[in-house]
């Protein structure tokens, strides 16, 4: 059984285009997946049925994560459903399995989640605090990575993977490579540019260590090499914290780019393209988040509202 998911993972990864970071989280839950059925007796995979995928989804369902009632997220739910519908599709092709046991098994439903969202008085907050945690560059470098964050609207995999020759300051963009390796062009002006600009040419060189390895990544860290997601991850969340917005994420900052873009009346097909959606239902979430802003604002502030 081991096998078949080894080469169900090269498959995605070569085939299909997987990203690495998606073929890493496929090899987690098809461990899950597979260690589950080891423990029901399991060697032959062409002996699985629907009952034993049901089981096993009703055991993501109600398993306790950690002794006090935690359990997996419904976005988890439906990931590792998904990806063992996936999985059992693949082995009727490779002709392992006659039929696929999950065929008639509907994906569990994810329930509809608005993004949170900061204030522009919350962003204006987040900016400031950035001296009162950090000094010198890495306080400079920081401030960098919020103004890009939120006035550039990127996923923290695409701030890291800046580079400098994506940094074009004559033509007002950056050139960002997205999901799927996929490119797409980001205007920057305003003071993203402004900030970048300062840090390019004062802070990033004396992030740059004499022993360490050329690179050409925009952010660095203090060894002088790329910055990582997870330090990124850690200096928003402390940025959050100042300004006592528990657990911010810099995702956060891309959903209020997106929000208050719509708000100020930026088309909503433009900020398809500039966020890198694919499908602009994706985009639409931003459009509930108005309409709750909206009934949020009435019943603040119409005289009849709360009568």
């Amino acid at each position: 059984m081991q096998q078949m998911g080894e080469e169900y993972l090269f498959y995605l990864s070569v085939e299909r285009g997987a990203s690495p970071l998606t073929v890493k989280a496929y090899r987690g839950d098809l461990a899950d997946y597979l260690g589950f059925l080891e423990r029901a007796g399991f060697s032959d995979l062409r002996k699985v049925t629907r009952d034993d995928v049901v089981a096993y989804e009703d055991d993501l369902v109600h398993r306790d994560l950690d002794g006090e009632g935690a359990r997996y997220s419904a976005a988890t739910v439906q990931r590792r459903v998904s990806m063992l519908k996936g999985f059992h599709q693949f082995l009727v092709r490779e002709g392992v399995c006659e039929a696929d046991p999950t065929s008639r098994i509907p994906l569990p439903k994810k329930p509809e989640r608005l993004p949170d969202v900061l204030s522009i008085e919350q962003v204006d907050a987040l900016m400031d605090a950035v001296d009162t945690l950090w000094n010198g560059a890495i306080a400079q470098r920081n401030r960098t990575m919020l103004e890009v964050l939120y006035g550039c609207g990127l996923r923290v995999s695409e701030l890291v993977g800046l580079d400098l020759s994506d940094v074009r300051f004559d033509d007002g963009f950056l050139s960002v490579v997205g999901k799927g390796g996929k490119q797409r062009i980001v205007p920057i002006s305003g003071m993203a540019q402004r900030t970048l600009a300062a840090y390019l040419q004062d802070t990033r060189p004396q992030l740059l260590k004499p022993y360490s390895k050329p690179t050409a990544a925009v952010f660095l860290n203090a060894r002088g090499g790329r910055l990582t997601r997870q330090s990124v991850h850690v200096m928003v969340q402390r940025a959050g914290k100042a300004i006592h917005v528990q657990n911010l994420h810099p995702h956060t900052l891309r959903h209020s780019f997106a929000t208050h873009l719509l708000e100020g009346g930026a088309d909503l097909r433009a900020i398809q393209e500039m966020l890198g959606h694919a499908d602009i239902a994706t985009t639409q979430v931003y459009t509930h988040v108005q309409r709750t802003h909206l009934v949020e604002e009435y019943l603040r502030a119409h005289p009849r509202a709360g009568l």
